[in-house]
Formats: structure tokens, C-alpha cells, sequence
């Protein structure tokens, strides 16, 4: 159990470091919405072979089509409340500013995918090192675009790093939980939390990654994200 949550805390460390790098190393912006191109092509290869496919193969449509549904809705209504607390708030427009939304994302992302990286030690098998380094790698863009994202709407860098570090260590004791969890319960749990994350992170892309990576990315945003997808897919794809 604390191997699996070691684990999970690994892979979500990146999004501590990538939140470091966004508030104190000057970096352009071009640069970090070419970065989170990268890292949505990384999460594309994800949500398609590691949480759907592997879900499908596991169980069936009729508990991958609900994940799907639940995980996008998630999202969906939790943007939405973030959306309707900063205009209560009156937060200034200084640039357009998907941080908090890139937090929720990473956070539905992350706990469901640290579960399932968690379970699969369940059997006695090793960590599967290639979707662990899938995961840091798409890991890093997020939390350097968002920390990037809040400190130019005004959040303290104290305030910005604490949140990064919640959601860390969420995602490892979401990973301890899997391990502890799940080999107690049904077979259709794991697809469902699979696909679960798979709805949250694709609603995720396309409303805040890829819209932001593009605004700030131009031309080049394509091809990097093609490149994310590519690095991810070769890296789960090598066992």
C-alpha cells in the first residue's frame, strides 16, 4: 500500500515542479502554451490506450460509456462553478486565464489515473514504468501553464504551490487507496474509474488545454501536440 501511494506521488510530482518552473523561471509565454500542447498530445495517448481502450478490453460499453458520461460531466459542472465564482469575485481580466480550470482537470485526472496506477501492483506485478513516465511527462505542462496562468491573475506564489502540493498528494493517496481498495471489490471498478478519467480529461482538452495552447502556441501548436501524443504512445506501447 505505501508503495502504491509512493508511486502515485511520483507521478504527480511533476506537477509540483512544472507549478515551480511556471512561477519562477522566465519563460515565454509562447514556450508555455507550446509546452501544454505537448502535454495534451501526451494526455490524448492516455485517455485513448491507457483508460479507454484498456477499460473496453477489460469490461464492456455499458461501464465504459457511463464512466465517459459521469467523468465529462464532472468537468463540465465543475468549470462551470470556477467560471461563476471568479465573475462573482470580479477577478480582473488581465489575459485569459484557465488556471483553476487546468487544477480541476489535473485533479480528476490525476486521482482516478493514481488509483488505477496503484491497482495494478494488486497481483504482485511491477509498476508499469512506461505509463508512469506517460503520466509525469503530460504532468509537467499542466501544472507550469496553470501556475502560470494564476500568478498572472494575482494568486500569491505561496497560495499557487500549496494547491499544487494538495493536489500531489491526493493523487498518492488516491494511488495507496487503489492498491488497498479495489481488490476487495467487483471486476468492472477499475474500467469505470478508467473511463471515468478518460470523460473528465478529454472535456478537459478540448475546453481549456488546447484552446490556450493554441491562443498562445499559433501555427507550431499542432505539430508539438502531435509530438506529445507520439512520445506517450511509444512509451506505454514498450513493456
Amino acid at each position: 500500500m505505501i508503495e502504491a501511494g509512493l508511486w502515485g506521488l511520483a507521478a504527480a510530482s511533476t506537477l509540483v515542479i512544472g507549478a515551480l518552473a511556471g512561477l519562477y523561471l522566465p519563460i515565454p509565454r509562447r514556450w508555455v502554451a507550446l509546452a501544454l500542447a505537448f502535454g495534451a498530445g501526451a494526455l490524448i495517448s492516455a485517455l485513448s490506450f491507457d483508460l479507454t481502450e484498456d477499460a473496453f478490453n477489460s469490461s464492456n460499453a455499458a461501464v465504459v460509456a457511463p464512466g465517459l458520461a459521469l467523468g465529462a460531466l464532472t468537468f463540465f459542472f465543475g468549470n462551470r462553478l470556477i467560471s461563476e465564482a471568479r465573475r462573482g469575485k470580479r477577478v480582473e481580466p488581465v489575459a485569459t486565464s484557465n488556471g483553476l480550470a487546468l487544477v480541476l482537470g489535473a485533479l480528476l485526472d490525476g486521482i482516478p489515473e493514481s488509483v488505477v496506477l496503484g491497482s495494478t501492483l494488486l497481483s504482485g506485478a511491477a509498476i508499469s514504468v512506461p505509463f508512469l513516465v506517460a503520466v509525469a511527462i503530460s504532468n509537467f505542462p499542466e501544472g507550469l501553464s496553470a501556475a502560470a496562468d494564476l500568478k498572472r491573475e494575482g494568486r500569491r506564489p505561496g497560495w499557487i504551490m500549496r494547491l499544487w502540493i494538495g493536489v500531489a498528494l491526493a493523487s498518492g493517496v488516491a494511488a495507496a487507496l487503489g492498491y488497498y481498495v479495489l481488490g476487495d471489490v467487483g471486476p468492472n471498478w477499475v474500467p469505470l474509474i478508467q473511463s471515468f478519467a478518460a470523460g473528465a480529461i478529454l472535456t478537459m482538452l478540448v475546453d481549456t488545454m488546447i484552446p490556450e495552447a493554441y491562443e498562445g502556441g499559433g501555427s507550431l501548436t499542432g505539430l508539438v501536440t502531435v509530438a506529445g501524443f507520439a512520445l506517450a504512445f511509444f512509451l506505454t506501447s514498450v513493456e
